[in-house]
């Protein structure tokens, strides 16, 4: 159950103060009976809300894709650096947005592409437990070429779980299993099953080689929409959610 003031909130209705006025001045009816208490409870599940003849479509949860750009945080706050919330909307920067609207598995500053945000703790728990071995897939350039024998090597390294060393307050650990498909001498995709702290980073360093640029291409069977710009956000389908579930 939800306040009803905060619901039309989160509809883009206005403020809290604003929609007491919607309240009093528009014909609110909650199943039929009209309504001015903005403290009246409404169950998003059941209950039918219409205003002046128009049935408020609520949504129940909401998802969103981004193609992250380099140099944005992924968090609310992060002093004088811009975050992706930044460069979310107003629309989704509301009271109610601000408190439930979260990022699934972050991405580093310096890496860009698919970022899903949501209001589905169910959705989250399950796309970042490492129960579930949802997959990542990552682009990579590399700092300098690999031969084909080295690269025969990394993938048989990476196939068999490579041993990670420790990182800043980060302790060493061994890998699940990866599997990497060769573009270029010095460009791949790499897939991955769990989300350890630059985890793509800390695999290429632990076979000679770094990272020159990173960017997430696909989580599970959604993958990045390829008309979206850098920073440029949308609305996943139907489809695209059910794909994630």
């Amino acid at each position: 159950m939800e306040r009803i003031d905060k619901l039309l909130a989160h509809e883009g209705f206005g403020s809290r103060k604003e929609i007491r006025k919607v309240l009093h001045k528009c014909e609110v009816l909650l199943n039929g009976t009209r309504v001015t208490d903005p403290g009246t409870q409404f169950d998003i599940d059941k209950d039918i809300l219409i205003i002046d003849g128009e049935t408020i479509d609520f949504h129940k949860n909401i998802y969103l894709m981004m193609n992250k750009p380099q140099d944005a945080v992924c968090s609310t706050k992060e002093g004088q650096k811009q975050t992706v919330f930044d460069l979310l909307d107003d629309c989704f920067r509301t009271p109610y947005f601000i408190e439930k609207l979260h990022i699934i598995g972050r991405l580093d500053i310096d890496t860009e592409g698919l970022l899903l945000f949501t209001t589905d703790g169910e959705l989250t728990h399950r796309l970042i437990s490492p129960k579930t071995h949802i997959s990542k897939t990552y682009y990579c350039e590399l700092e300098h070429e690999e031969t084909q024998d080295h690269q025969q090597e990394i993938t048989r390294q990476f196939e068999k779980g490579i041993d990670i060393e420790a990182e800043h307050n980060e302790a060493g650990f061994t890998a699940q299993p990866a599997f990497i498909k060769w573009q270029a001498p010095d460009k791949a995709l790499l897939t991955i099953y769990e989300g350890k702290y630059h985890q793509v980073k800390r695999m290429f360093a632990a076979v000679g080689n770094k990272i020159a640029f990173l960017k997430r291409v696909s989580i599970g069977e959604l993958e990045l929409d390829p008309e979206l710009g850098l920073g440029e956000y949308r609305l996943l389908t139907e489809e695209e959610v059910l794909s994630l579930h």
